[in-house]
Formats: C-alpha cells, sequence, structure tokens
C-alpha cells in the first residue's frame, strides 16, 4: 500500500492537516490503545467541541452513548454486564447455524455462475452472512434483514474520519430508523422475554437499575450496538479475504492441501487489509508521543493500516502470505477490544473452509468496486466467475 509507505516515511507521529495527529507505527498505535489514561471520544469531549462540528450532529451523539464511546467508570459497568458474550456454548451454536447459513448461501452462488456464468459474491455471500448470523442470534425477523442491512451502510458514516455534510445527515436518518426499530425490539422483549440475548440483557439491567426505563435504555444500546458491529466490517471481510486469496491462487490451492492453516489465513487477511483502517483516541493530558507534544483533548488517530504494514513489526509487510503468524492491530486491543471478534472469525473460517472445497475454480473477474470511505472500507461489488 503505497500511501501508509509514504505516510509512514513522514515519521511515527504525524500532523493532520485538520488537526490532532495520525499515529502510524504498530508500536505506538498498541501503545495507546493499550493504555487505560488514553480516553475514546465520549459524549463530554464531543460536546465541548461546539455545536457547529461534525461531532454535534445526532447520529454522533447516539454513538457517544454505545460501549465504544464510553470511558471509565461507565464503560466498566457496560461491559461487565455483558459479561463474556460469545462463550464457547455460544460460540457451539452460532457455529452450526453459521455452517448452515453458508451452504445456503454457496449453493445460490453456485446456481447464479451455472445460469449467468458471473455472479456477485459481495452480494450474494458477504453482505448475507454476517446479516444472517447477527440476526439469527439476536431472534430478528428474517424479513427485516435487508432494511436493517441498508440502515447499517448509511448508518457508519457518522464513524468515518471526515464524513460530508450529506453523509452525515444520510447517518441521522438511519440512526432515528435504527432507534426506532431496536427501542421497539426491547419492548416486545420486556412484554414477552424469551432466551434471546435482549432478553438476557433485560434481566441482567433489571438487577443492576431499579428504574425500569434506565434499563430499557441501556439494553436498547447494547442491542444497537452489537447490530451495528457485525454486518458492516464483517460483510467487507469476507469479500476481502475472498479477492485477497483468488489474486493469489497458489496460496489459494496450498490452502487447500493444508486446510489446517484456515485460521493463519484469517488473520493474515485482517492485517493486510482490516476493514477498519482507523481508531481515534484523546489526550487525557498533556503528553509526548514519539517526542511530539499532544495538548489535553487533542485527537489521535491511530492509522491501524497502515500499523499493521510496519515494516519494523512485520517481515515484508506488503506482502500477502498466509503462512505468516500474524499479529494485529485490526480488532483494536486493549478494554475496546472488539467483542464480536469471535464471531467475525468464526463466520470467516466457515466460509473459507466451505469455499476450498466446493468451489475450487473460483476466481475473479475484474477488481473489487469499493465504497467512498477511509476508516471503515467497504467492497460493494466482487465479480466471480466459476472455471
Amino acid at each position: 500500500m503505497p500511501f501508509y509507505a509514504e505516510l509512514r516515511s513522514m515519521g511515527d507521529v504525524v500532523p493532520a492537516p485538520w488537526g490532532g495527529y495520525l499515529i502510524t507505527s504498530y508500536g505506538l498505535c498498541d501503545q495507546v490503545l493499550r493504555d487505560r489514561t488514553w480516553q475514546v471520544p465520549d459524549s463530554e469531549w464531543r460536546a465541548r467541541q461546539g455545536a457547529a462540528t461534525r461531532w454535534s450532529a445526532p447520529s454522533s451523539r447516539e454513538m457517544s452513548r454505545t460501549l465504544p464511546a464510553l470511558n471509565a467508570p461507565h464503560h466498566t459497568r457496560v461491559r461487565r454486564s455483558l459479561g463474556n458474550m460469545f462463550d464457547r456454548t455460544c460460540m457451539a451454536d452460532i457455529k452450526e447455524a453459521i455452517e448452515e447459513s453458508v451452504d445456503r448461501l454457496l449453493d445460490r452462488l453456485a446456481e447464479k455462475l451455472r445460469a449467468d456464468g458471473e455472479a456477485d459474491f459481495s452480494a450474494l455471500v458477504s453482505e448475507e452472512l454476517p446479516m444472517n448470523a447477527i440476526g439469527g442470534w439476536l431472534q430478528l425477523p428474517s424479513a427485516d434483514y435487508a432494511y436493517l442491512r441498508a440502515l447499517a451502510h448509511d448508518q457508519v458514516f457518522t464513524q468515518e474520519l471526515l464524513p460530508s455534510t450529506s453523509q452525515l445527515a444520510l447517518s441521522d436518518a438511519a440512526t432515528g430508523q435504527l432507534q426506532a426499530y431496536f427501542r421497539e425490539l426491547v419492548q416486545e422483549r420486556r412484554r414477552e422475554p424469551g432466551n434471546d440475548p435482549v432478553s438476557g440483557w433485560l434481566r441482567t439491567w433489571d438487577g443492576l437499575e431499579s428504574d425500569r426505563e434506565a434499563a430499557d435504555e441501556a439494553v436498547y444500546l447494547l442491542a444497537l450496538l452489537v447490530f451495528l458491529a457485525a454486518p458492516e466490517t464483517t460483510s467487507t471481510m469476507l469479500s476481502t479475504m475472498v479477492w485477497l486469496l483468488l489474486e493469489h491462487p497458489r496460496q489459494f490451492g496450498w490452502l487447500r492441501a493444508h486446510p489446517d492453516h484456515v485460521p493463519d489465513a484469517v488473520e493474515e487477511v485482517l492485517r493486510y487489509d482490516s476493514p477498519n483502517h482507523i481508531i481515534s483516541r484523546v489526550a487525557p493530558e498533556n503528553t509526548a508521543l514519539a517526542g511530539v507534544r499532544i495538548e489535553k483533548d487533542e485527537m489521535v488517530h491511530l492509522m491501524i493500516g497502515a500499523a499493521n504494514h510496519d515494516p519494523q513489526h512485520h517481515l515484508d509487510p506488503g506482502v500477502f502470505d498466509i503462512r505468516r503468524k500474524a499479529a494485529h492491530l485490526s480488532f483494536s486491543s486493549g478494554i475496546h477490544y472488539c467483542l464480536g471478534a469471535p464471531l467475525a472469525r468464526l463466520e470467516a473460517a466457515t466460509l473459507l473452509t466451505a469455499l476450498l472445497g466446493r468451489l475450487p475454480g473460483l476466481r475473479v473477474s475484474g477488481p473489487p468496486t469499493w465504497a467512498p470511505r477511509v476508516g471503515f472500507r467497504r467492497i460493494t461489488e466482487l465479480r466471480v466467475v466459476q472455471s
């Protein structure tokens, strides 16, 4: 990735044209993520930026109430309420559902390839699998999946590095519709509790909050977060995985002969081209990074995409190599490490294992099409053929 190489050549800490700093080295990014004194841009920080900034948009204010935008002690309380969300028992149950979903989706892909000779892997598989996984786990009506997925695509703009006014407007509208949907979901589970995660969170928060409205609001924010964290990034990870492996047919063939290395391949995909390329933090006080003074409340952007290609951390980082043991920061680190990482890894490994056995002659027919984003990357189309 030439852009990141040029960025790293400017130093480990680079002033950003719009203010704040870009952090490019793996070591410094990891250090900041693990250091609990560094803050996430929470609701108080966003309010201090002023009404005329992107941080005052309704979608930004709503995201500031979810777990990734909470600092201690609020973060600690909410995180503990989730427990081990994807424990071994839960993952065993989910695994069976994901395997069934992968089989159905690959059946549909194979049928499309037979009928038309070419198909969009992103639309037929990558966009569907994460929605099926998280929707099934939350026990959402499958008829709502397409509607919710479209809202997730629009909502993520508020989490972008420099969203435009029109993008924020899309995000604000989508956020409003998602608010209504998941608040109603909480009320439905309140009226008719079951064995689903939302009902479980309600039972947990009823024990933590004497105010039922406060408990319901806490559960709504958890349901909103868990949903938004799943389909957007995972779908791009799946498409990126297929694209990279099909572009490296020798490695794809080697993996077919060594399927026990499927997890290593997934990690290398995450390192080589992470779905999320930027994580932001705020200086809690006047401090310094690599000799650069950073004032209290200034924002630093941890350039995860650049850090994952840091030659000080990886040998030949520009080479895609599924046999390397690929340490990366694509799921963040520290107390804000991605809760959904086990689910994303399971979806990727299950899909890749099935592809190795079912569609050995699959190949791309053109480069992927990318959405106009910087931080949260998204492949909107990946055309494939079967030889």
